[in-house]
């Protein structure tokens, strides 16, 4: 993790957003974290690479599909059903988040139809 990440353009854009939007050391365009009394550009923003180590630590784990698609391309899973990558904590998990819900929401309907069924009056 120590290594210099080199980004391509999309994921640039991500990490522009997400240095945007959650990044406590950013405050229009300028990193508070380097202010030493002149105001100081974002190094993030400006360069296709990681650069800010408080990005790489605090920030970016915050976004688990473009952590895991920069640090651990290789743990990535593909839903069975969809096909897209998402990031998984546990080894079981075979759907992303948007179809393990619709998934998840159609199996416990059929379970509970039929448990509706086998009850006799």
């Amino acid at each position: 993790m120590n290594d210099i990440k080199r980004l391509t353009p999309p994921q640039s854009r991500k990490v522009n957003a997400l240095v945007r939007r959650t990044c406590c050391n950013y405050d229009s365009g300028n990193c508070i974290l380097l202010d030493d009394g002149d105001e100081c550009v974002c190094p993030q923003l400006i360069s296709y690479s990681l650069l800010c180590k408080w990005f790489r630590i605090a920030v970016l784990p915050a976004d688990k599909e473009l952590y895991a698609e920069l640090y651990h391309a290789e743990d990535m899973r593909r839903c069975s059903v969809c096909g897209s990558p998402f990031a998984s904590s546990s080894n079981r998990a075979i759907y992303c988040p948007d179809c393990r819900k619709r998934i998840t929401r159609r199996q416990t309907a059929e379970r509970m139809r039929k448990l509706r069924a086998n009850v006799t009056r």
